[in-house]
């Protein structure tokens, strides 16, 4: 592991530090100047690390280090994780359920008994995929540091929070250090206007943005969301939307907390209680930008037009809106015509075919893109008394135990039951298909994950990209469906 050394003439840089606490700051810059501290030889800042949150894919490999090092987890008491990547969804599963995830639960489970961390097992009660569980718990709060190793951990962002993902050596380093060595983004801000329609949520906003700006259009940038349409927006969508920052490119995505944010977070297991929760809302407050603070790059998008949109090709820029009719290479900006020409190949697809209408295999509506409990019920409003077509198979995956019992509670398993859903158990499913589910080879899905790469969901799998509403639509349809149309009794 290389050393972490302080750089010499440290007082400069405390100067530089206080110029910049006088000046108009961003959401950014405050939650990145309170927790930095220190700087590397090499430039890169040492940030501190308020919690973070380990799955079993990756985890292994961290503790294996730990193990070989000879070295403690240095804060235990700020580390959780969770089973989710790997775990079966089929009812009653066990760790033995899905074979190619055995090793992998039974490896988290011994490292977290080693290391004193709280493991949300398999049969946990607030089991569930990490990007779900730690908001809904109150793991992760308002103006924090937040660590995963996955590449959707700004997930957690609509909180308000700073997430980063790390690769296996940098969780190493947070286990060992509770601090990560990282470059300072550049700061960008997206402002997203207009009230959105019906049926157009918060999925449909983040494709569109990507496919304006780009897979590489935020890269080395942390980004803050602001604007009309995010401060309209649920908690549920702003995790979304900051969900789906990495396929953009961005180091980490935010919201800055609000009322809403607020209220959310009362009364979760780790969030602040009495006195605390008092001292805590207070600074919350102050987590915004200030009048006049500068942005490296600045994007706006008016969304009061917009329409669902899904994906057709084999990277989540690749995106259309549901009337809308695919590209022609030809048109295409000669830096991205290559890669537009390879996915018509993958998706077996012709320039200027509209997506709508087009016969679907399978439908998935679950990952930490799109199942949380708000999600669930904005299919099951529109798969009530409908079905499920004829040779398309539907399953719903549920982000975490708790989301699972409040949908049952509410009587959505049985809605989606009736309607010819697959109900599951908790985890990942087929966002990546650790677990085992997987799409047929040629087979065209519907899904609310967040990618839509050669492969991801299956051999020669080709994966459209859409919100709950267009999968459930598609789901009953049997075809890309716009679901306004399906609700209006046109479709």
């Amino acid at each position: 592991m290389r050393s972490t050394q302080a750089r010499p003439h440290a007082s400069d840089d405390h100067e530089r530090s206080l110029v910049r606490r006088t000046m108009p700051r961003t959401l950014f810059d405050k939650i990145w100047d309170f927790h930095r501290i220190g700087q590397r030889v090499d430039g890169r800042d040492l940030l501190y690390i308020d919690r973070h949150v380990l799955h079993e894919l990756h985890a292994h490999h961290a503790f294996a280090q730990l193990e070989k090092q000879k070295r403690p987890v240095r804060r235990p008491d700020l580390t959780f994780a969770v089973q989710d990547h790997t775990v079966a969804t089929a009812p009653g599963r066990d760790e033995n359920t899905n074979p190619s995830g055995a090793a992998f639960i039974k490896a988290m489970r011994d490292g977290c008994r080693k290391n004193g961390i709280r493991l949300f097992d398999i049969d946990d009660r607030e089991q569930g995929i990490c990007h779900v569980v730690a908001p809904e718990l109150g793991i992760v709060l308002p103006g924090a540091t937040h660590a995963v190793p996955d590449s959707h951990a700004a997930t957690v962002g609509g909180l308000g929070a700073l997430a980063f993902g790390c690769g296996t050596s940098e969780l190493a380093h947070i286990l060992v250090t509770q601090v990560i060595a990282m470059k300072r983004p550049k700061r960008m801000r997206v402002r997203l206007d207009g009230r959105l329609g019906p049926h157009v949520s918060a999925k449909d906003v983040a494709l569109r943005l990507i496919a304006e700006v780009g897979v590489a259009g935020a890269r080395g940038y942390a980004v803050e969301y602001a604007g009309t349409a995010v401060a309209a927006m649920p908690i549920e969508q702003r995790m979304t939307l900051c969900n789906l920052n990495i396929e953009m490119g961005g180091r980490s995505g935010f919201v800055a907390p609000d009322d809403a944010t607020f209220s959310w977070l009362e009364g979760r297991p780790y969030a602040p209680r009495g006195r605390m929760w008092d001292r805590a809302l207070t600074y919350w407050r102050t987590l915004a930008t200030d009048d006049d603070a500068a942005f490296d790059r600045e994007i706006a998008l008016d969304c009061t037009s917009l329409e669902p949109q899904i994906s057709w090709g084999t990277d989540p820029s690749q995106v259309v809106g549901i009337s809308e009719k695919v590209p022609d290479p030809a048109a295409i900006d000669a830096g991205r015509r290559a890669a537009a020409e390879s996915a018509f190949v993958y998706m077996g697809l012709a320039p200027g075919m509209p997506l709508k209408g087009l016969p679907v295999d399978r439908v998935f509506i679950g990952s930490c893109t799109n199942s949380r409990l708000p999600d669930l019920q904005v299919a099951a409003d529109i798969v009530r008394s409908r079905h499920v077509a004829e040779g398309v198979f539907a399953m719903i995956v549920p982000g975490s135990s708790s989301v699972k019992r409040e949908a049952e509670a509410a009587g959505l398993d049985r809605i989606f039951r009736n309607a010819g859903f697959f109900w599951g158990e908790s985890g990942c499913s087929m966002c990546a298909g650790g677990n085992g589910d997987r799409g047929k080879p040629g087979e065209r899905i519907v899904s609310t994950t967040n990618r839509n790469f050669e492969n991801r969901q299956g051999p020669k799998v080709r994966t459209h990209l859409a919100s709950p509403a267009t999968a459930a639509a598609s789901a009953v349809a049997g075809r890309i469906a716009d679901v306004r149309q399906l609700v209006a009794g046109a479709a």
